[in-house]
Order: structure tokens, then C-alpha cells, then sequence
């Protein structure tokens, strides 16, 4: 008979459902979804999901071992079950640091064992613990990514990914009026914030379908099927959108710059 024993370590920890789930009314606006699984009295864990725009699931829990850790899922601002959904109103980066210590303060958590963020979620940990290093006792860290500008565009440029997935590079910057092709963030923009809703869904699923298509360099036939849920579409598109537009609401290069790094070099830090 094989030994099991570390079957964790391939498919992840098995989590029972949440234990606790609810909303948290924040700002005038926005009311945030939580979930929180595995050990009550255990190590306080925040995941932080990506995007800006994605969402939390149960399976964002299989990397915490449930008779260790305490796990706080969080959909931010607009962004899955959290309401109002693609809300852009009220909705910075700054707003999603107060939403974390608001929830913190709400569920009676003294201070973060883990920060725990990929992609996007990696760029709001790292603002969070630079903004409050004292409530972070570690931080782990995937695809890391700081919003400067020579990363975004070489996702959405025109000399970057546009090279290895050219065919889809030219549907998503092609659904653009010609004029505004050179500049496709502020024309995305305009779409994603027009007044009449099958403007604003179609050019969703436009920009959808471009960041699904390079998210794998094997294709995923099924990963397409999303674009068909048009809530999960405009809050994806409308919230990456906003935030990248603005850059995150952040100056150039804010997360790397060395008074910010110094506020956190004491964190243990865990990134892949």
C-alpha cells in the first residue's frame, strides 16, 4: 500500500467549508465578503487574490495546513461576492489597505502571521506591510508584480507578450477603434466605463479573452467559459482596467524604492 502521508505536499491541504463567512460594510459604498476556514484559535492567515478583479474560492485554502492555521479569504473592493460588483467609485489601492485592517479589526486579529498574495495580490501585500509593518508577521510572495510601467507593458505593449501570443494580441488591440490603438489602457477605459451596458460587456470580454489567452502557455479550451459570466467579465476587466490606468494609485516604482523596503527588510519574506 503506498504511503500517503504527504499527499499534501502535490494536491495541498483539505479544508472542511468555512466556518464563518459574512460581510463587512466599508466606506459609503462597499460592503467586502469574508470566508474564514480551518482552525479557530490557530495562526491568522489573509489570502489575497489577483487581478485586480478576481475572487476568492474555497480552493485558495489548500496551501494552509487547517490544524495550524486560521484562513481569512477576502474579495476586495467590486471584486466577487463583495458588493457593490465592478464598482470602481471609492476604489484605490489605499482603500484595499484600509479594507485589510478594517477586516483585521472586525475579526478581533491582533497581527497577520502570514500576508499571502499572487500577482495582484503580491503588489497589495507588499503595500500593506510597508504601510503597516508592525500588524505583518511574514509575507509569502507569488508572481510578484509592482505595477511599474515596463511591466505592464510588456504584458499589453506592444514589444512584450505580444510577441509569443501575437494572434491574440491582435484581436485584443484590433477590437479598438484605430485611432485608439496606440493607446489601448485609456481607450479600454472609456469602454469599460461607458454608460450603455453591451458597450461595456463586450469590451469586457475583449479584454478578458486576451489576459485568459496568455495566463497559460498550454491553451485550456475551458478557460474561456468565464467570459460568458458576465459579472465575473466586467468586475476582471473594469477593476484591471482602473488600476493599471492609474497605476495602481501609487507613485512610479513605490514598492521597490529603498524607505519602503527598509520599513519591512525585518519580515520574513517567502516568494516564488
Amino acid at each position: 500500500m503506498a504511503n500517503n502521508s504527504n499527499d499534501h505536499l502535490d494536491k495541498g491541504y483539505e479544508h472542511e467549508d468555512a466556518y464563518d463567512s459574512g460581510f463587512l460594510s466599508v466606506g459609503s459604498i462597499h460592503r467586502l465578503y469574508y470566508e474564514q476556514y480551518g482552525n479557530k484559535t490557530g495562526k491568522p492567515v489573509i489570502f489575497l487574490h489577483g487581478g485586480p478583479g478576481g475572487q476568492t474560492t474555497k480552493s485558495n485554502t489548500l496551501f494552509f495546513d487547517p490544524s495550524v492555521y486560521r484562513v481569512v479569504l477576502l474579495d476586495q473592493r467590486g471584486s466577487g461576492k463583495s458588493e457593490p460588483a465592478a464598482e470602481l467609485r471609492e476604489n484605490t489601492s489605499q482603500h484595499l489597505v484600509s479594507d485589510i485592517e478594517a477586516l483585521r479589526t472586525h475579526l478581533d486579529i491582533s497581527k497577520w502571521a502570514i500576508v499571502f498574495g499572487g500577482s495582484w495580490g503580491s503588489t497589495l501585500s507588499l503595500l500593506y506591510a510597508e504601510t503597516h509593518p508592525d500588524r505583518v508577521g511574514s509575507l509569502v510572495l507569488r508572481g510578484i508584480f509592482t505595477v511599474r510601467e515596463s511591466e505592464k507593458y510588456f504584458t499589453r505593449g506592444f514589444n512584450g507578450t505580444a510577441h509569443i501570443f501575437p494572434e491574440l494580441f491582435e484581436e485584443w488591440v484590433n477590437f479598438l477603434p484605430e485611432e485608439d490603438r496606440s493607446e489601448p489602457y485609456p481607450a479600454y477605459l472609456r469602454l469599460l466605463t461607458s454608460e450603455d451596458y453591451g458597450t461595456r460587456v463586450k469590451a469586457a470580454r475583449a479584454w478578458n479573452r486576451w489576459e485568459l489567452g496568455i495566463s497559460q502557455l498550454r491553451p485550456d479550451p475551458t478557460a474561456f467559459d468565464k467570459l460568458d459570466d458576465d459579472r465575473w467579465s466586467l468586475q476582471h476587466a473594469r477593476m484591471e482596467v482602473h488600476y493599471e490606468t492609474n497605476g495602481a494609485f501609487m507613485e512610479e516604482g513605490q514598492l521597490l524604492k529603498q524607505d519602503n523596503i527598509d520599513k519591512i527588510k525585518h519580515i520574513p519574506c517567502t516568494h516564488t
